[in-house]
Order: structure tokens, then sequence, then C-alpha cells
């Protein structure tokens, strides 16, 4: 009874930016900590930045000085504001949340994705 819908892919040209935003919404209770993953053609998921209830950020050594993870919690949504994007970064980004519900469980959700792709 929950969704992640994330939003703001596109593409973009190498040094440019782009916000990625992911709305989470349904039977939620609280929600810990909040993440963006990336998966680029042909290679493994990666963690990019994550986000815990108390704001404690991390990054992927790749995008450290160059992506910003955020939230509001008052709109249960997670954001990432990605600078100085380069080729490397183009990928399938999916936003991940660890809910708690109102009936108590809880579990780790993945959005559908949103695909950015930077062109050199």
């Amino acid at each position: 009874q929950v969704q992640l819908v994330e939003s703001g892919g596109g593409l973009v040209q190498a040094g440019g930016s782009l916000r990625l935003s992911c709305a989470a919404s349904g039977s939620i209770f609280s929600i810990n900590a909040m993440g963006w993953y990336r998966q680029a053609p042909g290679k493994q998921r990666e963690l990019v930045a994550a986000i815990t209830s108390g704001g404690t950020t991390r990054y992927a050594d790749s995008v450290k000085g160059r992506f910003t993870i955020s939230r509001d919690n008052a709109k249960n949504t997670v954001y990432l504001q990605m600078n100085s994007l380069k080729s490397e970064d183009t990928a399938v980004y999916y936003c991940n949340a660890g809910v708690t519900t109102r009936d108590y469980y809880a579990m780790t959700y993945w959005g559908k994705g949103t695909l950015v792709t930077v062109s050199s």
C-alpha cells in the first residue's frame, strides 16, 4: 500500500544540472532512510546517495561534491540535485525508502525509476 514515484529525469548536456524528486504515498506511518540508486546499461545497480531520518547523508565517491540529497518530511519526498553532470552519470535512477506502514509493517520500497541521459 506504499508507492514511490520518481520524476525529473531527462536529457541534459554534460556540465548541466537536473533535480530528481521522489514522492512516497500510501499507508505510511513513518519513513526512515531514503535514497537514490542508479543502474547504467550493462552495469550493477549502485548506491548514489542516502539520507537518514535524522538528516545524515552518504554519497558515492563518484558523485561527492556534485550531487546533493535532501528530503521534505512533510511531503514524504526525497530530492537529488545533480550538478556538473558527466556522461558516466547516464543511468536509470531509482528511489528507495524504508517505510513503516500504518499496520506497523516495515520494509524497503522502490520506485519504477527515471532515466537520466547525459550527452557529451
